[in-house]
């Protein structure tokens, strides 16, 4: 990684037409850019509305291939400001394949890698899996000028295996898109409890691995079809050291840029105090490939 990064994460809100959030999107990478910053992340899936709140065909029509209009024009963007960018698309891969892909683009525009989802969620409200096949590239982080970048999808943060796989492999960075939130049925204390598990796990994941993390979320109330639920995107949005300490954090409701310098040099300097890699007992871990251990 180079010896300072500036990074920076897009929180927005998604709303229900596409041109206007993808004007949002570029809106803050120009700003991103003229901070002079080296990476953006942005939410996601932030070109539409969480369309994951119930299952319906006619969603399918969102999709759009990779590379489509979509990673034309970031590429574009990418190499007008020399920037990073990471982006979140729902791709169409061929009639009936559909995945949550992330792609990366260089400085130079060129798209240097993308990431499928692998952990799909299907739960209330987040019926993930009607619409997208899990990936199907592994665990690899992706090369860039500025470093390697381990891009991981939302529920995907929930995991420490696929971040500790992403950093065997030389990952960095451990990236984070996100579209969480809550029900604002449920009370003020469990709402709580969830944003405070979202934050550990991801602050763990840094310190686990002695890397920074970046986990970029959404904001605003998105309400599901037909029905007078949905989700309040609870934002939060933030950047942590190889410590798990808080850099940079956002609040719950605001579109907003979060920007920050990293110490490339200080995740060796944080490993070679909590040597977490060396003192793994690697010959004794073979039942983590199991479901269950009965």
């Amino acid at each position: 990684m180079k010896k300072s990064l500036i990074v920076s994460v897009v929180q927005q809100a998604c709303g229900e037409d596409r041109q206007t959030n993808l004007a949002l999107s570029i809106a803050k990478i120009h700003e991103a850019a003229a901070s002079q910053a080296d990476l953006v992340v942005l939410p996601e899936l932030h070109l539409d509305p969480y369309f994951c709140q119930n299952e319906d065909v006619i969603h399918f029509e969102l999709a759009q291939p990779i590379p489509g209009p979509t990673t034309e024009l970031l590429s574009q963007l990418a190499k007008q400001l020399k920037i990073v960018i990471v982006s979140t698309i729902f791709e169409r891969r061929t009639a009936g394949l559909y995945h949550n892909t992330a792609v990366v683009f260089d400085k130079d525009g060129s798209m240097v890698g993308k990431y499928r989802k692998m952990h799909i969620p299907d739960d209330p409200a987040f019926y993930e899996k009607y619409y997208f096949t899990p990936g199907d590239l592994g665990f690899k982080p992706i090369e860039t000028s500025i470093g390697k970048l381990g891009v991981l999808i939302c529920w995907d943060q929930w995991f420490p295996e696929a971040a500790r796989l992403m950093t065997l492999a030389g990952a960095e960075l451990l990236i984070y898109p996100t579209a969480i939130g809550w029900d604002k049925k449920d009370a003020l204390d469990e709402q709580q409890r969830q944003l405070d598990a979202w934050i550990t796990i991801q602050r763990a994941h840094a310190v686990a691995n002695g890397i920074p993390v970046i986990a970029c979320n959404r904001i605003g109330f998105e309400k599901a079809p037909d029905s007078d639920s949905g989700i309040e995107f609870w934002g939060n949005s933030f950047i942590a050291g190889p410590q798990g300490e808080f850099l940079i954090r956002s609040d719950e409701s605001t579109n907003e840029l979060l920007t920050c310098t990293l110490d490339g040099s200080r995740s060796e300097r944080v490993r070679q105090i909590w040597p977490y890699l060396r003192d793994r007992r690697i010959d004794d871990y073979a039942d983590l490939t199991k479901r269950f251990i009965d």
